[in-house]
């Protein structure tokens, strides 16, 4: 499109930005906390609320996919281009709980509109970002004068991800045929700042595990067989001490294996970005960096694995002393993965370093929960290349690249549907996600519904 189109979608945004807000308002209303069973109606509610809105702009086809938990949201609106590529948009309409009496200087369920932000749970995770989607293809539609989207264009909303999205590959996994998709664009991520806009492109994995370990039945007196019997809490803090070198690698064999190294292109643009370590340090709570040496901080959260221990324990906690030896102990440890890892081979590759290291007399057993597959999408992937000038044009600069550190359902989309997934989202840190008086920017809102508007047309060629 021309820079005379640019405007047009500006115009119409602006035309249609005051119902764009009282609607997302009116959804924010709604206090769909997917993790408290008192508001499993309010969820419900919020899927049906999506539902029809969606319905409203456009979308031929509506539904409510039910799960075991809470329920999703799809939808879908065919193009009249026969050749029109197809894509998936993920979100979630669900939030995390929130009251007043947790520092919030508003009532969280009663949007409230001040110097430019909006502020309610769910204005930046997840209900604005979803949002934006509504009037970006409408504004898609007027500026070209298209009847349909110049793509395929299908939304998955699930309900649980504020509560570890328990049924969601199961639910992918139901209905692959009916979300099959070129491409899934992920919105529920944000950008490094402001000043900074920034598209994401990928997300680690996570392998979790608590290893228990046994020794004597009951707690012994440690001068009468101390030194004689294996401890098991020792047995636990070795294990914890072997788990990294002096260079802080893991030292798990076969860890590293098969994983995506950074190329020197890639850390070139990470080092773009404006990263104030110490700034860093003191969100971190935090007095100074550490990891894997010879990387950057950036480098080491977002493009490198991890083994980190989350929890340890063992005997007597209470005050003062009392001389045993436990009879058991645990760790609880987690690994976040990177592109070339698999939670699987992960999982036995712990299982095996763990048996060699637990001694006679010790017993142990280890309990994974369900693994999360990290994604990664090349820099030079066609649809990134459409995210990043759809999203150049709406904002007018120059647009740079992150990861996250984190782990999300993506990488399930990914997985089953066999796509490559690109994230699009235009929440900063400031918005608060999870805390009192999360809030969105309404002009970096209103650059997501034009990014989109841009989108549609660059991903089908017109």
């Amino acid at each position: 499109m021309s820079d005379t189109s640019d405007s047009a979608v500006r115009t119409y945004i602006e035309a249609h930005r005051t119902a764009f807000l009282d609607d997302l308002a009116d959804w924010l209303r709604i206090p769909s906390v997917s993790a408290q069973p008192d508001h499993d109606a309010d969820v419900r509610r919020s899927a049906d609320w999506l539902a029809a809105k969606l319905k409203e702009t456009g979308f031929l086809s509506t539904e409510i996919l039910h799960t075991d938990g809470a329920p999703a949201v799809f939808a879908e609106w065919l193009s009249d281009d026969p050749s029109a590529p197809t894509v998936l948009v993920y979100g979630h309409h669900d939030v995390q709980p929130a009251a007043v009496e947790d520092g919030w200087h508003t009532d969280p369920f009663e949007p409230v509109l001040k110097d430019g932000r909006l502020y309610a749970r769910g204005a930046a995770d997840d209900k604005g970002q979803v949002f934006f989607h509504t009037l970006g293809v409408r504004a898609h539609l007027a500026v070209t004068g298209r009847t349909t989207p110049a793509v395929n264009l299908k939304l998955l909303i699930e309900g649980e991800e504020e509560s570890g999205s328990p049924h969601f590959r199961d639910l992918v996994e139901a209905h692959a045929d009916r979300l099959a998709a070129d491409v899934v664009i992920v919105s529920d991520t944000g950008m490094w700042s402001e000043t900074t806009p920034t598209v994401c492109t990928g997300m680690r994995g996570l392998a979790e595990c608590e290893i228990t370990f046994q020794g004597p039945d009951q707690d012994i007196h440690s001068g009468s067989f101390g030194g004689a019997v294996p401890n098991p809490a020792t047995a636990a803090a070795r294990l914890v001490a072997a788990l990294h070198d002096d260079d802080e690698r893991i030292t798990i064999p076969g860890f590293y294996d098969g994983i995506a190294e950074l190329t020197e292109a890639e850390r070139e643009l990470f080092s773009e970005l404006p990263f104030d370590e110490a700034e860093w340090l003191r969100t971190a709570k935090s007095r100074a960096p550490h990891g894997e040496k010879g990387l950057t901080t950036l480098e080491r959260i977002w493009a490198r694995p991890t083994a980190e221990v989350n929890g340890i324990g063992g005997g007597y906690q209470g005050p003062g002393g009392k001389t045993i030896i436990p009879s058991s102990a645990m760790v609880k440890l987690s690994f976040r993965l990177v592109a070339g890892q698999d939670p699987a081979r992960i999982e036995k590759l712990v299982t095996d370093w763990v048996a060699t290291r637990v001694p006679a007399g010790i017993g142990h057993e280890i309990t994974f929960s369900a693994g999360t597959r990290p994604c990664l999408t090349p820099l030079d992937h066609p649809a990134l290349q459409s995210v990043v000038r759809a999203m150049g044009r709406a904002f007018g600069s120059k647009i740079r690249f992150t990861r996250e550190g984190g782990s999300g359902p993506a990488a399930d989309l990914q997985d089953v549907l066999g796509a490559p997934v690109l994230f699009l989202g235009i929440s900063v840190p400031s918005d608060g996600w999870h805390a009192p008086n999360e809030k969105v920017e309404i002009d970096l809102l209103l650059k997501g519904v034009e990014t989109t508007a841009h989108l549609w047309g660059d991903l089908g060629g017109c």
